[in-house]
């Protein structure tokens, strides 16, 4: 018994938990519940090295360090003993309030002082008094520590509370209340450490990555155990008074519900198979290319040696990276006793597209527990989680609507019996413990987007649960090279976080710069705790591994590809006249030039994308063409537009329908030459979507995305027989790019354009690109180089090699360029810095550093950058009648009445556009919402956008947006007029 503590008993009338519950639940039933549910989460989720580490770090035995930290997730809601939360139940306040024992400062229940800080506050003493050890700084110190890390269990740590201010925390928190609230609270305490057999004191202390590993069993516990299906089986009854015996009893109950409480949440652990001998095949059911042979025979080596570490793949569009990642991650998940993996995309599309890749991955190569979520800002409105076939969905889920009686409920019978198998041993359930806000990341598996993880080193609420989620999941990001400075930045912080996990990582890219590679595989070996920097000179294609246990980083890997090729590149000089479709098109003009190289397409058949820059210069340029080219535009399917400004479930099946017409051949199904016709895109073909062109039209951009697009040109193959005439030569496919320039021929990047790329980097592609024009670019052998070129310091001797007459002016003008991305690179990477929470070596035991930065951090900044679309609107349809439906025909009217339901919701989400945001009128001049729409998270933002059918026109519409007259079209989508 610890010194000090009298006979008092628990005062049983102080009430932790009420809503939803016939009478209040005492508060030490709510602390020993988390303590159980805690110990049952420690044996579920953490691996064997993670508990080894956190007991060796205390400097106690494994089981001992068990039983206090589960002490700890229960002192969590010790600050409920204070007069302000008590005071929340009236009825249940009035006992104790009337004790003249209770002693507080006037108007103390009246404070708005949380719970959860009182215990940061309360505890720092408290444990202290218990033995555990003091030292200096205060943030190192254990016991403020502990105190700290349970009064962060709301998502955000507080200031560290100095020693003086610990010794008197009534006076300066008289929220805390003195006498009987001080004396139960340390009578709670010492009754918890008994009932748990948490007496061993711990010597050490926790690293910051240790505090969030437990941070997030903390947090899963506590939630756990608040639910009232959990605590209403425990419910004491009236006589229950608190007892040694009657709390030792309840401690055993909840000991015996907690295992199946954890199994019902689906938090489970998966299980990665043995890797002795494991090759490739054993995991897909075809012949490893190149890339994946080498991966699979050379990998699982250097692996077994570190346990766990860094890959970086870099390969062509392609190439099988996906592949090689998840072979990668099985045998670095099996190595680092990873519970899981993380599937990271840019977009929503391509983590919804993914999701199902990673379920079928899981089904037939993991084993244990495999819930698998998707993880995206609207990811509760995809149909993929619940395994709805796109082509099965309800008439309501389609943009093209019939006359046919709509069925009374959207979703299709069957669409919660899973996609994997009829067990739905790796989808979750629609109502799972696991898709209810925020708990995401505490799956074994899952899909989402990189903003998702990035949030993890942002300041935002319960980052540090994200952060949990990863430490021992092998995270995967795809398209590492696709995101700015910004968020290079906050990768930069994240892989240093990992790194100090030991956490599994695979980054895989298309086009990486040596620099960019060398500043991601630095960040992660930082982390791990290696300082001296590296220098890593990328191969195309090719991999290497850095090892979290030596951080020594492999010699890269260069591969093979059997998709060797050469670029047949054709630079176009061109006048920039998109803008100007009614004129007559000139010589010379992008119009006239576009007619031309089109014209094989046209008059011999086969397929074309041309890839424009801006959303209205996609649909003029789409206009222009099916007013040039009559009879390809005529036929289905001759000429299609493809951009973001569809409303979301018509862009679905547009791109469903270019999936159809320009994706891989149908395994058995003969090849054939595919009739003319042509997609006229924007840049959201370069990622993820798997097209097959028979040449590729782009206007000037970035060499690195132009090498993206050149991917989509004859990637799969067809033969002879499957190529226009004109299209014979598979190795090598074409690439026209349209260069706008001046009337001196200088690369002139049109205003229009604005910020979409840097100026001075498209100078410097379309240099390189001419220079390469005669010879084409070989790919895989000059990808590497060319990428790297591009950012060059020496760049200007290439304007001297290219022999160009004006080498000195245009030398002076690229110099500003560069001085001007620069300074925006600076900036934003100083933005991000200050935005960021601290890297883990810098927190120095104060975890209030992962809740704030030097500058105010939301978690929508990950989801925008400059230039972005920013608002959404709804499309609203006004019919002869005068009544509003959300679609064209009339047959789905406005659900503005009640509660919405969550198909319904999803349902207006879906038929909505993304808008820039200078095209939204003022808050206070838009139409009003629905008034059940204006308190939901997902609608309340939503722009309503009235139309009416344009004159003369049945298939247009027309409407306005702030000063603009916008226009619809199932065709063209929306745009201004």
């Amino acid at each position: 018994m610890s010194e000090g503590m009298d006979a008092a008993l628990v005062d049983v009338r102080l009430w932790g938990k009420k809503r939803g519950l016939s009478s209040p639940y005492p508060v030490i039933c709510h602390l020993l519940d988390t303590a159980v549910v805690f110990e049952a989460l420690w044996d579920a989720l953490l691996g064997a090295r993670e508990r080894r580490q956190i007991a060796a770090e205390l400097g106690l035995e494994e089981a001992a360090a068990r039983a206090v930290v589960a002490f700890w997730a229960g002192l969590h809601d010790l600050g409920k003993i204070t007069p302000p939360f008590q005071a929340q139940v009236p009825e249940a306040f009035r006992a104790v309030a009337d004790d003249a024992s209770y002693r507080a400062a006037g108007g103390a229940s009246a404070l708005k002082f949380r719970h959860e800080l009182a215990t940061h506050w309360a505890l720092v003493s408290l444990l202290e008094k218990i033995g555990y050890p003091v030292t200096r700084p205060q943030a190192g110190s254990l016991p403020h520590q502990v105190a700290q890390w349970l009064g962060g269990h709301h998502g955000c740590f507080a200031d560290v509370v100095s020693a003086r201010q610990a010794a008197a925390a009534p006076r300066y928190q008289p929220g805390l209340g003195e006498g009987a609230w001080d004396g139960q609270r340390r009578h709670h305490l010492w009754e918890l450490r008994r009932v748990v057999g948490a007496e061993a004191v711990p010597e050490g202390k926790l690293t910051a990555a240790t505090a969030v590993r437990l941070y997030g069993l903390l947090v899963l516990a506590d939630w756990l155990a608040s639910d009232t299906g959990w605590i209403a089986p425990l419910l004491p009854g009236p006589e229950w008074a608190g007892r040694p015996g009657q709390l030792e009893e309840h401690f055993e109950r909840a000991v015996k519900a907690a295992p199946e409480a954890v199994r019902a949440a689906r938090l489970g652990r998966a299980g990665f198979p043995a890797t002795g001998g494991l090759s490739f095949g054993d995991l897909f059911p075809f012949t490893p290319n190149a890339l994946q042979r080498d991966v699979a025979g050379v990998l699982p080596q250097a692996v077994e040696r570190e346990g766990s570490g860094l890959v970086v793949v870099t390969a062509p569009t392609g190439d099988g990276k996906t592949e090689a990642a998840l072979f990668a991650a099985t045998v670095l998940g099996r190595a680092s006793g990873a519970r899981g993996l993380y599937f990271a995309l840019p977009t929503m599309a391509t983590a919804d597209a993914m999701f199902p890749r990673v379920g079928a991955f899981a089904e037939r190569v993991l084993t244990g527990e495999r819930a698998l979520l998707l993880l995206h800002g609207a990811a509760w409105l995809s149909t993929v989680m619940d395994g709805t076939p796109t082509t099965d969905q309800g008439i309501a889920d389609r943009w093209h609507l019939d006359h046919a009686a709509l069925p009374p409920d959207p979703v299709p019978p069957g669409a919660g019996e899973g996609e994997f198998s009829a067990e739905r041993a790796t989808a979750v359930e629609a109502d799972a413990w696991l898709r209810q806000n925020r708990r995401g990341f505490a799956a074994p598996l899952g899909a989402g987007t990189i903003d998702q993880v990035l949030a993890g080193v942002l300041p935002v609420r319960y980052n540090a649960l994200r952060l949990f989620g990863l430490a021992d999941k092998v995270l995967i990001v795809d398209e590492a090279h696709a995101y700015g400075p910004w968020m290079q930045t906050l990768m930069v912080r994240l892989l240093e976080w990992l790194g100090a996990f030991r956490a599994p990582v695979v980054l895989l890219s298309a086009t990486l710069t040596g620099r960019t590679v060398t500043a991601l595989v630095d960040a992660y070996r930082r982390g791990a705790g290696f300082i001296d920097p590296c220098q890593v000179e990328p191969a195309y294609p090719g991999w290497l591994f850095a090892g979290a246990r030596t951080g020594e980083v492999s010699q890269v890997r260069e591969v093979g590809t059997a998709r060797e090729r050469v670029v047949d590149l054709t630079v176009r000089p061109v006048a920039w006249d998109c803008d100007d479709t009614a004129a007559k098109p000139r010589e010379g003009g992008r119009r006239n030039v576009l007619r031309e190289v089109l014209a094989p397409v046209a008059e011999g058949g086969g397929t074309a994308l041309v890839c424009c820059t801006t959303v209205a210069e996609a649909q003029r340029t789409y206009r222009d063409l099916c007013s040039a080219l009559p009879e390809l535009a005529s036929r289905e399917g001759g000429i299609r537009l493809l951009h973001s400004r569809f409303p979301g479930l018509l862009r679905q099946e547009v791109t469903a329908d270019c999936q159809a017409s320009y994706g891989k051949p149908a395994a058995g199904q003969p090849v054939v030459v595919r009739p003319g016709s042509i997609l006229v895109a924007t840049q959201i073909v370069e990622q993820s979507l798997d097209f097959d062109f028979d040449l590729v039209i782009s206007d000037l951009a970035p060499l690195a995305l132009l090498l993206q697009r050149a991917g989509r040109c004859r990637r799969h193959a067809r033969g002879a027989v499957g190529r226009p005439a004109w299209a014979a030569r598979e190795d090598r496919p074409p690439l026209i790019v349209l260069e706008p320039v001046d009337s001196n021929g200088a690369t002139d990047p049109p205003r229009t354009w604005g910020d979409v790329y840097d100026h001075g980097l498209l100078v410097r592609s379309a240099t390189l690109l001419r220079h390469k024009a005669g010879s084409g670019i070989a790919v895989p052998g000059d990808v590497q180089h060319l990428v790297d070129a591009v950012y060059a310091e020496d760049f200007t001797e290439h304007l001297h090699r290219a022999a160009r007459a004006d080498a000195e002016s245009a030398a002076e003008r690229l110099s500003l360029l560069d001085q001007r991305r620069e300074g925006a690179r600076v900036a934003e990477e100083t933005l991000a810095a200050m935005t960021g929470i601290s890297a883990p070596y810098q927190v120095r035991g104060d975890l209030s550093q992962l809740s704030k930065g030097t500058a105010e951090a939301v978690e929508e900044l990950l989801t925008t950058r400059l230039g972005a679309d920013t608002g959404r609107v709804l499309l609203l349809f006004t019919q002869d009648d005068g009544s509003t439906t959300l679609d064209e025909n009339g047959l789905l009217p406005l659900p503005d009445r009640g509660r919405l339901t969550r198909d319904e919701v999803r349902r207006i989400i879906a038929r909505s556009v993304p808008v820039p945001g200078r095209w939204l009128p003022a808050v206070v001049a838009r139409p009003e919402l629905p008034k059940h729409w204006q308190t939901h998270s997902h609608l309340r933002d939503l722009v309503l956008l009235p139309l009416t059918r344009s004159l003369g026109d049945t298939s247009s519409w027309c409407g306005q947006l702030a000063d603009r007259t916008v226009q619809f079209t199932c065709l063209t989508g929306l745009e201004r007029v």
